[in-house]
């Protein structure tokens, strides 16, 4: 097939050809590019975001992540102190029930007494009262060595804090509001008082 030159279009100058005289050819640098704009209002100048200046940005999540950290350590602690109170509550048990033993341990030779006083008392029907005043000081003995005093006093001043009045008597011979029976007596002191004596005392004038 024959080949025939393309036509130059007359409406389109050729570069290459020289601008007729009176002409003005713009100069070759002032067309537009196409690569992105430059200059001031361009997109290339506006700041750097906060990636660029520090580093990656805090992630949303690290607040979450110190919240469950928090509620760890909380669950944590409350484990703690569930465990040491069932352990407390253990140990003192364990005291109460070697506390007990101890007293009931220490009660054992009264009653070997008691027993050995009911045993001779067909034999001898008079020493059995003095076998059971012998236990009772016995009993006494170890109240008192557990810290649990007796007490029987008669003459002494009425103390509302170890005595409780049952009775008032008209006696000539004993002064007024002093403690003239003791109908029960009291065991031990103040914050440690098994009972208080149970006494009359006499009456005032």
């Amino acid at each position: 097939m024959p080949i025939h030159p393309r036509e130059s279009d007359p409406a389109v100058p050729d570069p290459a050809d020289p601008a007729p005289e009176g002409a003005v050819r713009p100069p070759r640098g002032d067309l537009p590019r196409s690569g992105p704009p430059t200059g001031p209002g361009s997109d290339t100048d506006e700041e750097p975001g906060p990636d660029a200046a520090g580093g990656p940005a805090p992630s949303e999540d690290e607040p979450t992540a110190e919240l469950k950290e928090l509620e760890d350590r909380w669950r944590r602690a409350l484990a703690d102190l569930d465990n040491l109170r069932k352990r407390h509550a253990r140990e003192l048990e364990r005291e109460r029930t070697a506390e007990r033993s101890r007293t009931a341990a220490a009660f054992l030779p009264v009653l070997d007494n008691l027993e050995l006083a009911l045993t001779h008392a067909g034999s001898d029907p008079g020493a059995i009262v003095e076998g059971v005043r012998a236990v009772r000081d016995q009993a006494v003995n170890v109240l008192e060595l557990l810290g649990y005093p007796r007490h029987a006093e008669t003459g002494v001043a009425f103390d509302p804090a170890r005595h409780e009045v049952v009775g008032v008597v008209q006696d000539p011979d004993a002064p007024p509001g002093t403690v003239v029976e003791v109908l029960r007596p009291g065991y031990g002191d103040g914050e440690r008082q098994l009972r208080p004596a149970a006494v009359t005392v006499a009456k005032r004038e």
